[in-house]
Formats: C-alpha cells, structure tokens, sequence
C-alpha cells in the first residue's frame, strides 16, 4: 500500500496577523525529508469531509505591509 500524506487544515482567521503560529518552511522541509519524494500530497478540508490538492502555481509570497489591507477588512467585519 502506497503512503498519502494529507494535511488537515483549518480556518484561523481573516488576516495573516490573526494566526498565532505555523510552520516555517525549514520546518515543512524537514519533515517532508521523512517521506519518499514521489509520496502525493493533499490538503484535507472539514475534517477530511472533502479534499485538495497541492499546485505548484498556487503559491504566492506576502509580504509584511501586504497583510494591512486583510486587516482593515477583517476589523470592518
């Protein structure tokens, strides 16, 4: 039997600022090293009622003063 890895997610917040902590790339990174390159990932969702996966060109960098305009939006709400 094949390993699949799924991540568990959860929503935290409105704006970055909200989370209090995650992991950090070296983090993700070594325990990624735990695995064989070719394991698949997913990302589970509502406690594995449904599913995603993981895409390459879905990742994006922020930066500090990007995360001020979630901010004025979550306090509005």
């Amino acid at each position: 039997m094949a390993t699949k890895l799924v991540l568990y997610t959860e929503r935290e917040g409105y704006a970055l600022s909200q989370i209090e902590h995650t992991m950090t790339a070296g983090e993700i990174i070594d325990l990624l090293q735990e695995y064989d390159e070719d394991t698949p990932v997913y990302l589970a969702f509502d406690n594995g009622y449904t599913y995603g996966s993981v895409h390459m060109g879905r990742f994006d960098e922020k930066y500090d003063d990007e995360d001020d305009e979630y901010e004025d939006e979550a306090e509005e709400a």
